[in-house]
């Protein structure tokens, strides 16, 4: 019985690893349209995407970063400006990559523009903390999406959501988890809505990476100016050396965990956008796959319980 059940085992494996490596060769006539080109993930990814030969559309905030790429990359690489806030840039955005791909539709779309800041303990923030955020890492996300669907649809492309281990479990105050949580919930939904017409959408899980959401400084100076803007009664709620404790033992945390290497995730999401069978979600990082993912399964009392064992503890708190 054993014995069969390994036998079974292995023909699972092995049949999910063909289906998981087929790959689509033809790319040079397909675009793709990559939102937050103009540092870490999304500027790597449309320069590994340019050098394997397909239309890429490299949406940047700043004229900066547009330029920095197009240095970096060939003639065939268009970079433009987008504001993933902004209503009526989406719109251009839209307009433009239409003209590109004309009848042949939109391969591709990978949606990674994002921040992280503002975040911190819940009480330290506002409402307008809480919404610039979501108006950038999911608001616009989906806005974005919406925008460029019947084109997709029309190639029967795929579409790739930056999501991030956060949202699978919620570490810290602020709405980053929160905005996470609701790409999770949006690219399911999406990915199930538009599975009929041939369009596959795929969700990017990374953990801790070495970009410039996770860099200990922009956390730091983002913290500090946080806590100078907090009432009294709040400061002496963590007390006045809050910070001085804390922030040592988060940023060993952050570059103990913190991977340096980028490529693993632009490769995953090269394998949503060129697999046969692209997978629903890709966890990528050891910390992501040996650590967030097994304790978001755990019962939820045992998580908080070992999550409050390794934080500072605020002056007045009561456990």
């Amino acid at each position: 019985m054993l014995i069969y059940l390994g036998v079974m085992l292995l023909f699972c494996f092995l049949y999910w690893w063909y289906r998981d490596s087929k790959q689509i060769t033809a790319v040079s006539d397909k675009h793709v349209y990559i939102t937050g080109c103009d540092t870490g993930f999304g500027h790597l990814l449309a320069q590994h995407l340019d050098k394997q030969g397909f239309q890429v559309l490299a949406a940047c905030f700043t004229e900066q970063g547009a330029q920095e790429l197009k240095d970096k990359t060939s003639s065939r690489l268009q970079t433009f400006r987008l504001d993933v806030t902004n209503s009526e840039s989406i719109g251009k955005a839209a307009e433009f990559v239409k003209s590109q791909v004309k009848d042949k539709g939109l391969w591709g779309l990978v949606n990674n523009a994002g921040i992280s800041q503002p975040v911190g303990p819940s009480d330290w923030l506002t409402i307008d903390d809480y919404k610039v955020l979501l108006d950038v890492n999911l608001i616009g996300l989906i806005e974005v999406t919406l925008s460029m669907i019947p084109l997709i649809k029309r190639a029967r492309g795929r579409i790739v959501n930056m999501a991030s281990i956060y949202g699978r479990i919620s570490m810290f105050g602020g709405s980053y988890c929160i905005s996470k949580f609701g790409v999770e919930a949006f690219n399911d939904s999406l990915r199930r809505d538009l599975r009929c017409f041939g369009v596959k959408v795929a969700c990017i899980e990374p953990g801790y990476f070495k970009t410039h959401i996770s860099n200990p400084d922009v956390i730091n100076e983002g913290l500090i100016k946080l806590w100078g803007r907090l009432p009294q009664d709040v400061r002496e709620d963590y007390g006045d050396d809050y910070l001085d404790k804390f922030w040592p033992h988060a940023k060993a945390h952050i570059e103990k965990l913190a991977e340096p290497n980028l490529m693993k995730v632009v490769w995953r999401i090269h394998h949503a956008l060129t697999s046969v069978h692209p997978r629903s979600r890709y966890a990528v990082g050891v910390d992501a796959k040996l650590l967030w993912i097994p304790l978001s399964y755990m019962p939820t009392a045992f998580t908080d319980f070992l999550l409050a064992r390794q934080s500072v503890k605020p002056a007045k708190a009561v456990y």
